[in-house]
């Protein structure tokens, strides 16, 4: 890759799933591979769609992308977050999701070769990647419990448990697209947000919501 990386994204690719843990030189050695390449997206843009896409895993490095299946939004990636992976390993002709950029965003490109290469190298990199995986399975597993739980709030704890984690316990998303992602009305979703405060389970902050507390969310799910 021929462009250099700024100080804040070399941290952030270092720390993403795929190389998080590896030394230096593993990280520099994908980056100076000349298959690795930067993409530039602006705003509004198409990343990835259904009938164009690459075979290449994706390390956001600025920005945001929004995820959307047959105009279901699903999710908005942030900077030092892998997408792609659908696209790797498999003959499918078709891409599972459409990724638009919803801010102006920077992003690396890693083919699958390229990924293949790198986890032969490094079983670390292996582990990452099979880790990786397996927490994508376990978000649409909750995806597919948010939709099928009983009652807004219940649709609402679900969504949250799935999407957050320990290290990650805000979630920042305009409520007309939550409402979209969990099928139900603004209205709706606006009383499972009182209920959830007045439990203290969570905490709105602007267009974000907090959770304090993801154990005791989890607890009061059962």
């Amino acid at each position: 890759m021929e462009q250099a990386l700024s100080a804040q994204e070399w941290q952030l690719l270092s720390g993403c799933a795929l190389f998080q843990g590896c030394a230096r030189e593993e990280v520099q050695l994908a980056l100076e591979d000349a298959a690795c390449t930067l993409g530039v997206y602006e705003t509004g843009q198409t990343v990835y769609q259904p009938d164009h896409f690459s075979r290449c895993l994706g390390v956001l490095l600025s920005g945001g992308i929004r995820v959307t299946r047959d105009s279901l939004a699903i999710s908005v990636l942030s900077p030092g977050e892998l997408f792609g992976a659908a696209a790797l390993f498999n003959d499918r002709p078709d891409y599972a999701t459409t990724l638009t950029a919803c801010a102006p965003c920077r992003v690396v490109l890693l083919p699958q070769e390229l990924v293949s290469r790198l986890m032969d190298a490094s079983p670390r990199i292996r582990d990452n990647y099979i880790r990786y995986l397996s927490g994508r399975i376990r978000f649409l597993s909750g995806r597919i419990r948010s939709l099928a739980a009983e009652g807004v709030e219940g649709k609402l704890k679900q969504h949250l448990l799935t999407t957050l984690s320990p290290t990650r316990t805000r979630l920042s998303c305009p409520a007309t697209e939550l409402a979209q992602r969990l099928g139900i009305s603004r209205a709706s979703l606006y009383r499972a947000f009182d209920a959830l405060e007045e439990q203290g389970l969570i905490r709105r902050e602007g267009r974000s919501i907090v959770v304090p507390d993801l154990s005791a969310l989890d607890a009061s799910s059962l």
